[in-house]
């Protein structure tokens, strides 16, 4: 009876372990400081869209976009996805109940004496905290993902940002179109009263007229980059691309830059996730090698069991150890340290690639300030004034039709290249911001 009481108390003890409830929570990878988190909006929820007839500013196109863009969604799932592996990293291992039976009875006298039952339970140790080094392995490779979100996040705003400069240039160059289109259409009709007048003749006229067809194609060709900046604008923020009342509001005059190029190389250097990630990278190949070690050792199998034979009942036990004579985990230790090597090779090629990154984005702002300042101070103007005062002479027979058209044709020219040198000078702004990860633009 003791035999019997020992056992089930063995039997009982088995099952409540089987039985236990899950272990709480582990501890999540801590969020990278560099962005906020990243709360996907649920699959269901429909994505926010602006109020019709309120224009979008560049801030609420950013916020839009961390809500609604179905890729970085999609990189959140991910990350859940693998942050759930550290609950799998800690689970223990299960016992098992095992029941076997020998020499049953068939109902005829069994010469082989009385049948034998058994029951027992048995359960695997491990040793060489191969627990704790799967939980650091998974806890590494979560932080290494949450890093590479938040890359993607950086990408993802880059995109907005220079889709955004370039739907508020499309605009303003639609508003210069209209209003060159609106002003040589003014010139045709007065052309038109001087001929009637006979003050020029039809063939100059008509040299004149066909000079709109320039500045109607200016005009549809900005209506289109217009509507094609609305639908890549759109897309990036996850908005269906017809989107009713869709607007924005933005100005292309950038903001002046008081850091230098030595307080973006300590910005880059602090902030950005794909150096973090890299460094990252590092931390989960060394948990790799303390895993790889763990499961080098061997784990016993610990069973306690209960045997009855006729009138007679047993208990016993067991433990199976294995003997890691030829297979130690050799070849998965020898990977594992060329891993590492090869990552913190790979963290230097990063790193570098962040300051170089910093000095190629320093570079192109530098040019493109130097280009958008010389129009802003002295072409635009000076297109401007060269112009009006050849339209005047021209008007007053004192110079030449070909002299005019061409003062006409630089004009347009230089208008727009001066807008596209402020729209040049935004992106490059906004690629510095990106290489030092940094706010440079309110």
């Amino acid at each position: 009876m003791r035999r019997q009481t020992l056992f089930f108390l063995l039997l009982a003890s088995g099952l409540a372990h089987a039985q236990a409830p899950s272990p709480p929570p582990l501890p999540q990878a801590p969020v990278p400081a560099t962005a906020p988190a990243f709360s996907p909006a649920p699959a269901a929820a429909a994505s926010p869209l602006p109020t019709a007839g309120t224009p979008l500013t560049l801030a609420q196109a950013l916020d839009l976009a961390h809500r609604a863009n179905p890729t970085l969604a999609a990189a959140a799932q991910h990350l859940a996805a693998v942050r759930a592996l550290e609950i799998t990293a800690g689970l223990r291992q299960n016992p098992n109940l095992v029941f076997t039976g020998q020499a049953l009875s068939t109902g005829l006298e069994d010469p082989n004496g009385p049948p034998v039952e058994s029951a027992g339970v048995q359960r695997l140790f491990e040793r060489g905290h191969k627990r704790d080094a799967r939980l650091d392995n998974a806890r590494a490779t979560t932080a290494l993902t949450g890093f590479q979100l938040d890359d993607q996040r950086r990408g993802v705003d880059l995109a907005v940002r220079q889709a955004f400069s370039r739907t508020v240039y499309a605009q303003a160059a639609l508003a210069i179109s209209r209003e060159n289109l609106a002003g040589y259409q003014h010139t045709v009709e007065l052309m038109k009263f001087r001929l009637d007048a006979g003050a020029v003749d039809q063939t100059d006229f008509d040299r004149i007229e066909l000079q709109l067809a320039g500045f109607e194609s200016d005009l549809e060709n900005a209506q289109l980059n217009l509507l094609q900046g609305n639908i890549a604008l759109q897309t990036l923020l996850g908005l269906p691309t017809a989107a009713p009342g869709f607007a924005i509001v933005g100005t292309l005059d950038p903001p002046p830059v008081t850091l230098t190029l030595d307080d973006l190389h300590a910005a880059a250097l602090s902030n950005r996730p794909d150096l973090k990630a890299a460094e990252a990278q590092t931390e989960v190949n060394s948990a790799a090698i303390r895993l790889a070690r763990a499961n080098g050792t061997a784990d016993p199998t610990v069973e306690a069991d209960y045997e009855h034979s006729g009138r007679a009942s047993t208990v016993g036990g067991s433990v199976n150890l294995p003997l890691r004579l030829f297979d130690r985990n050799q070849g998965e230790k020898a990977r594992s340290a060329f891993e590492l090597e090869s990552s913190r090779l790979a963290l230097t090629a990063s790193r570098n690639q962040v300051l170089a990154d910093v000095d190629t984005a320093w570079a192109g702002y530098q040019t493109a300030q130097t280009q958008a300042a010389r129009y802003r101070r002295k072409y635009l103007a000076e297109a401007a004034h060269v112009r009006d005062n050849i339209e005047f002479s021209y008007r007053n027979g004192n110079t030449t039709l070909l002299d005019y058209l061409s003062a006409l044709a630089d004009y347009r020219q230089v208008n727009l290249t001066a807008l596209n040198a402020d729209l040049q000078l935004l992106l490059a702004l906004e690629q510095l911001s990106y290489a030092a990860h940094t706010e440079i633009l309110p």
